[in-house]
């Protein structure tokens, strides 16, 4: 995007005020020092029983000035610089960035060309997609799901057998291009705190022996009313609604004496990020295909 022509003049007579200015700054400095300078002469300044001389410029010293003044001239003809002006060579920060990135891509692609043709199932036995794959998750997923992929409190483990929405190759895939977004809606104005108990006490009876038979029971029938559309009937879960099993021992959200009442009472949500704009299609796939080695080996 280009500024407008009163900027770009404004620059660029900006710019060459400054130039010529130092140039016959410079210049006159040095004239009047040769002219007027006499040998053992001092400007009269003392500073710490010091006296300064005044002397001129050594001739080094003023020629690396006279060069600068010149190098500066020469990198504002040669590159963008003097408002709208291109320069002579037509770089830009962009076309510069643009040659990188394709220089990188092929590469990359070439790279890739081994191992990217392969179904997911046949890519995890190659080293060197499982290794990329492995530096993919440090860089994308390991802040959530931990550099074991064994997740935390809120962030699945993908180190398991257990999959909100199925582990396959494919929903692998579809997983980390798009994005997952769970919601668990809250039923504690239909259910009322007896309700949420019982229901609490009819889910934790499957991994937890000695509760209340009573409110398991009346949980049960809450739970047929209430939750088995989406977790199902037997309480296995669902993949295509990413509703978790209930049934086996393993918790995204902990498990402890309050914390299914309150998931059920206050409702629960997360969300998987899409990576469909950070990760082209190669690294989506390789990504996913080391996410399946981890349970696939």
């Amino acid at each position: 995007m280009e500024m407008t022509n009163f900027w770009s003049w404004w620059i660029i007579i900006l710019i060459v005020i400054h130039v010529v200015g130092y140039a016959l700054l410079l210049q006159k400095t040095s004239k009047l020092k040769s002219e007027k300078h006499k040998p053992g002469e001092t400007t009269g300044h003392t500073w710490d029983g010091i006296e300064e001389y005044n002397n001129p410029l050594p001739k080094w010293w003023f020629y690396l000035f006279v060069l600068t003044i010149v190098f500066t001239v020469g990198y504002l003809a040669y590159y963008p610089g003097m408002g709208n002006f291109k320069g002579v060579s037509g770089w830009t920060s962009e076309k510069a960035w643009k040659e990188e990135n394709d220089a990188v891509l092929a590469k990359r692609a070439e790279l890739f060309s081994t191992f990217i043709d392969k179904p997911i199932p046949v890519m995890i036995k190659d080293e060197k997609a499982m290794a990329i794959g492995e530096r993919l998750f440090a860089n994308h997923c390991s802040t959530c799901h931990g550099s074991d992929a064994q997740g935390a409190q809120g962030f699945p483990n993908l180190a398991d057998d257990d999959w909100l929405y199925g582990g396959d190759a494919d929903t692998l895939v579809a997983s980390i291009t798009n994005g997952r977004n769970g919601i668990m809606p809250p039923w504690g104005a239909a259910l009322g705190d007896e309700g949420v108990n019982q229901v609490a006490a009819y889910v934790r009876n499957f991994s937890e022996e000695g509760q209340d038979e009573k409110l398991v029971t009346e949980g049960k029938a809450k739970f047929a009313m209430f939750c088995a559309a989406c977790h199902g009937a037997d309480a296995k879960g669902n993949h295509m609604l990413g509703a978790p099993n209930l049934t086996d021992d393993i918790w995204l959200h902990s498990y402890d004496s309050s914390m299914l009442e309150m998931v059920i009472n206050d409702g629960i949500s997360g969300q998987m990020p899409a990576h469909n704009e950070l990760l082209d299609a190669n690294s989506i796939k390789v990504l996913a295909a080391y996410i399946y080695s981890l349970t696939n080996e």
